[in-house]
């Protein structure tokens, strides 16, 4: 086993009050999924949707700052896109840590509380933006 260790002195580098979480999704998944890490992430995201009750954005906004993830706000609302930003301390901390960190399984979350809320179907992507500490996510409805 030639894996290398991390140092202990790695994870003060993240979010204390979510430093148990990111390590199992940041450390321990992507060597656990393999190649398949971004659309596994992305469908996990998508079934723990389904299994909440989330009838308005609000509700997806106060499930977004109880998991942790950030503060999500609608920035553009168009007929066929939704384009949402998500920042915070947190977000901050994990873009600057020494993880390579993703926003899959929220972009599957977002997505299918969309459907959820809007009653159509949608996908959503994320970009992210490591000088502004901010990630975007632009919903596509895909019924028209």
């Amino acid at each position: 086993m030639d894996e290398k260790l991390i140092p202990l002195s790695l994870f003060e580098q993240l979010p204390e009050s979510t430093v148990g979480h990111d390590v199992l999704r940041y450390v321990s998944m992507p060597s656990f999924l393999g190649e398949e890490k971004d659309s596994i992430l992305y469908f996990i995201g998508r079934k723990l949707a389904r299994k909440i009750e989330i009838e308005s954005l609000e509700d997806l906004y106060f499930l977004f700052e109880t998991f942790h993830w950030g503060k999500l706000e609608l920035v553009k609302n168009r007929r066929r896109t939704l384009t949402f930003h998500l920042m915070s301390d947190e977000v901050a901390e994990r873009m600057i840590s020494p993880f390579t960190i993703d926003y899959r399984l929220e972009a599957g979350f977002i997505a299918e509380a969309i459907e959820k809320i809007t009653e159509r179907t949608c996908e959503c992507n994320e970009s992210v933006n490591n000088r502004l500490y901010r990630v975007q996510f632009k919903v596509t409805f895909t019924d028209d």
